[in-house]
């Protein structure tokens, strides 16, 4: 392909920072591929082939030759738990697990290295893993854990295994009743077995003691370094909540290395909207003025929200989450958050929770009027074809992550059938109906590298090898689109596509590169590319090797 000769920005400046002989795929329509470029105070200052940009070079400029590498814009995971996500990186990985003893014996080994009376958390497991897929008991983890109380998550975050020290602490007991959006899991007897669902993981939750301030910048520290490392260099923090201002005192002090756009909870809007706070406020590196909320739970822990039963338990449709209740108060906090200018996005995993917050949606706009709104659906995970049109003509934005695709194509048409799983993560079907689609990793539920989730999006591929040509292959969408839904989709989705999401001349100099072209491998092998080099803000943060 022959390159465009881009002229560079006129004017007596010397860039900080040249790249050369690259195949640098800028995700800008009027100049989609290009071999150098200059970063000047954070910013592209010109892009092009290498003659038009290397004599823009001064005494002091770092020159750096990609040898032919890619180089993208820099990815911006729309949907990650930042804080959490740290803490998982040093907490009990029970994630590979494959059998009830591995998983009790990765505890045992964790718990021995804790003083008495520390909590045991996170985990991500998974008991679709195991020979039989039961859901994990007490008694696994009770005599390994005896003087350590145990609150360990299944990767999607919607139920827990607690021991049996937990359960004391927090009083449960086989008298205690499940709460609204929750759910007590309890054997043959009427005895708590350990797992709670989501609103009663809560009961438990409300008893831990909370992370020091200095535990959390701890884990901040550790999650902006693997982000680095993985070429993410902006995230959507769907529970920031309480963090903002570690955030912003981490970034003042130059320790935070990727630009953080930060959700409180839906339930304390006025937090935001009260002050007259709107989306987006702030700076490059963090801003807030979004309110995230849940609708339902999720297809794993068989919470999620459908018209119709599961497949595998005909009395269960699922949980609408306990933010729901009583009826209508969802609504009247869409609309105020909505009125006081603040970005709304909703949680919806199954086909009815999807359907209602789209309602509400809809509503909610011919209520407080048009304007750029930008509201979201968070997963957006199993829709009927009727509602993937809705989605866009309404414009409503889907905030996708396709590694679960791969995740849960294993066994979801267990849990809903051939013919209700078609419309799981229906990616090209909502790009075909016009939706702008923004793409994130859901970390720690899946993790944070974002060629696994270009994998899953373009492949259909499942983690048990067991669908090669891709599950639902008619959904698979191609690379090119999976990297615009990681950088163009996701900077629309925070209001920013006008600062990042392109290699662009006056914006922010935000980049990876990778070791090679992913446009140009077998797309089952796209994991295999590895980061070599990430870019902020016109500064190298990560360079493999270093």
């Amino acid at each position: 392909m022959t390159l465009p000769n881009v002229p560079a920005v006129p004017g007596p400046v010397a860039p900080d920072l040249l790249i050369l002989n690259s195949t640098i795929r800028t995700q800008d329509a009027t100049h989609p591929l290009v071999s150098a470029l200059a970063i000047h105070c954070g910013r592209i200052l010109a892009i092009g082939r290498n003659e038009d940009v290397l004599p823009l070079a001064g005494r002091k400029t770092q020159i750096v030759d990609g040898a032919g590498c890619c180089v993208l814009p820099g990815f911006n995971d729309a949907h990650v738990h930042f804080l959490s996500g740290g803490f998982s990186l040093s907490n009990v990985d029970l994630r590979n697990a494959p059998t009830p003893a591995e998983f009790a014996q990765r505890v045992g080994a964790y718990a021995a290295g804790l003083p008495a009376g520390k909590w045991i958390l996170d985990g991500s497991w998974d008991h679709e893993q195991w020979p039989g897929a039961s859901l994990p008991a007490k008694e696994m983890v009770d005599p390994v854990t005896p003087n350590n109380p145990v609150l360990v998550s299944r990767l999607d975050g919607h139920m827990s295994l607690a021991n049996s020290l937990a359960l004391k602490l927090a009083g449960i007991t086989r008298y205690t009743q499940d709460p609204d959006g929750g759910v007590i899991v309890r054997d043959a007897q009427g005895e708590p077995t350990g797992v709670l669902k989501d609103a009663a993981e809560t009961l438990v939750r409300r008893v831990i003691p909370p992370y020091s301030r200095q535990e959390k910048r701890k884990s901040i520290l550790a999650a902006t370094a693997h982000a680095a490392r993985c070429g993410v260099t902006s995230v959507t923090d769907m529970s920031a909540d309480d963090d903002v201002g570690i955030y912003q005192e981490m970034a003042e002090r130059g320790e935070l290395k990727t630009r953080i756009y930060a959700a409180r909870s839906i339930v304390n809007w006025e937090c935001l909207g009260h002050c007259g706070v709107h989306a987006p406020f702030g700076t490059d590196m963090v801003r807030i003025g979004g309110v995230k909320g849940f609708s339902d739970g999720s297809l794993g822990s068989s919470t999620a929200l459908f018209f119709e039963p599961y497949a595998d338990e005909p009395s269960n449709r699922g949980l609408l989450f306990d933010q729901m209740l009583p009826e209508g108060v969802m609504l009247q906090r869409v609309t105020e958050s909505d009125r006081a200018g603040l970005q709304v996005m909703i949680h919806a995993i199954g086909d009815a929770a999807n359907a209602m917050i789209l309602n509400m949606y809809e509503e909610v706009s011919l209520r407080n009027g048009a304007r750029d709104r930008r509201f979201r659906i968070e997963h957006a995970q199993h829709l009927r074809p009727e509602d993937v049109r809705r989605i866009g003509t309404a414009r409503v934005i889907a905030s996708m992550q396709p590694y679960h695709a791969a995740d849960d194509g294993r066994w979801c048409e267990k849990r809903l059938g051939r013919q209700r799983s078609l419309g799981a993560y229906a990616i090209r079907s909502l790009l075909d109906a016009g939706a702008m689609v923004a793409f994130g990793s859901d970390w720690t539920v899946a993790p944070l590298e974002p060629v696994f989730g270009i994998k899953a999006a373009v492949t259909r591929q499942t983690l048990d090898g067991k669908h090669p040509n891709g599950w639902i292959p008619n959904e698979k969408i191609t690379v090119d689109e999976a990297v615009r839904a990681y950088t163009v989709g996701s900077a629309y989705a925070e209001f920013a596509e006008q600062v990042k999401g392109t290699v662009t001349p006056g914006k922010l100099a935000d980049l990876v590169m990778l070791d090679r072209d992913i446009y140009c491998m077998p797309p089952e092998t796209i994991d295999q590319a590895r980061v070599i080099m990430t870019v902020l803000n016109g500064e190298v943060i990560y360079q493999a090797g270093t």
